[in-house]
């Protein structure tokens, strides 16, 4: 099939249609049949939802449906969660949110870590990585909502990924195209490529020659064209081991990056009379800062760091707390790599970590346990003896 040109007459032409028997026909006129089922799971997510009026496949209500609600009850429930990457197909893309707002809209500091993150995924897998709003619209002037990636990172406050799996288009070498915009308009070439990709390594099953048919409502018309399932929304089954071994690397890459909080140092020094200054001093040795994102900081959805100590008995706190909530460590995600010192980013801080002091009341001794967690970059505990 060869697309009209704007202005050829005189020649015979098909309209192309999906297969099976048409609802309501009038003998003239058609109109495409709705999707028999009418959702998709990825626009019933709980960030900023719209109904069906706005939004098709929307679902009756936020979470609506088991899955999402079994989903976003989960990922509610483990708050430890630190990131999220959705698999979907196709179109071989590695996206990130927003896919409603522009980038001007991220804080600045995510949107350059998402940059980091979206470079190493590009080098792991071969996939490009781009921002959903503006790199992957189906209109230029129509949004997205009511997604996954969305919902994880808006409300959630993680890096949240949708990976679009498989690219027909790759395989043919093509090369770069634009995602959505190459489905409204490309060259025949194009075209040409994915033919004989589909002769050479799908023996031709990606696409069927036409033939003639005779339908029992529209009468001679001819069968045939791409097979969707078997070469372009999902990988063929001899290609799909390759396709998915993609991944792996940069899942667990991803995983690596996540904050992890450590005691890097105690100490127990005696004050005299009975009296000891017991110090830890926890790190933060994740390349993320404990609550992950600048989203989630700025609109306080993680607690900070948890210090708790446990006395022997008869001992008793002079001064500090024996439970007190700290604030978040930094990783090294924000860290310059320049010496030069411009606007003070070469300065290396240590707001990686945290240092807490007790005064301890202790007549026998004995040895205090100290416990630290956070909720995102786990825990850690350490016991410290008195010093005799």
């Amino acid at each position: 099939m060869v697309r009209r040109d704007p202005i050829e007459t005189g020649g015979i032409y098909y309209r192309l249609l999906p297969e099976g028997r048409v609802e309501n026909y009038d003998g003239m006129t058609l109109s495409l049949q709705a999707k028999r089922e009418r959702l998709d799971l990825n626009r019933n997510f709980p960030s900023r939802w719209r109904g069906e009026h706005e939004q098709e496949g929307a679902g009756d209500y936020p979470s609506s449906e088991p899955e999402v609600r079994a989903l976003t009850d989960f990922v509610a429930r483990h708050t430890n969660i630190c990131a999220s990457i959705s698999l979907h197909s196709y179109s071989g893309v590695l996206l990130r949110p927003y896919s409603y707002l522009s980038d001007d809209e991220l804080p600045v500091e995510d949107r350059w870590i998402y940059q980091r993150i979206g470079e190493e995924g590009s080098s792991l897998t071969g996939y490009p990585a781009a921002s959903a709003y503006h790199e992957f619209r189906y209109h230029p002037q129509k949004i997205i909502t009511g997604a996954m990636d969305d919902w994880m990172y808006d409300e959630r406050g993680v890096y949240a990924w949708t990976v679009e799996m498989w690219s027909p288009q790759s395989q043919a070498g093509i090369g770069e195209y634009k995602f959505i915009d190459w489905y409204r308009e490309h060259p025949l070439g194009d075209d040409l490529k994915l033919l004989r990709w589909s002769d050479e390594a799908l023996q031709g099953k990606g696409y069927i020659d036409w033939y003639a048919f005779d339908h029992p409502q529209l009468g001679a018309v001819e069968l045939g064209g791409w097979d969707p399932l078997y070469s372009f929304w999902n990988p063929p089954p001899k290609l799909l081991q390759k396709e998915i071994d993609r991944l792996p690397r940069w899942l667990l890459w991803h995983n690596l990056i996540s904050p992890r909080l450590q005691i890097l140092h105690t100490d127990a020094l005696s004050l005299g009379e009975d009296h000891y200054r017991v110090r830890v001093v926890a790190q933060n040795t994740g390349w993320l800062p404990t609550d992950v994102t600048r989203r989630a900081r700025d609109m306080k959805m993680v607690r900070g760091v948890i210090t708790e100590i446990e006395l022997p008995e008869g001992a008793r706190l002079v001064t500090g707390s024996a439970r007190e909530q700290r604030g978040q460590l930094e990783g090294r995600a924000g860290k310059s790599s320049s010496p030069s010192g411009w606007a003070g980013q070469a300065v290396d801080a240590t707001d990686d970590r945290v240092a807490i002091e007790w005064i301890v009341h202790a007549p026998a001794g004995g040895e205090v346990l100290v416990q630290l967690r956070h909720e995102r970059a786990g825990a850690a505990s350490a016991r410290i003896a008195l010093p005799a």
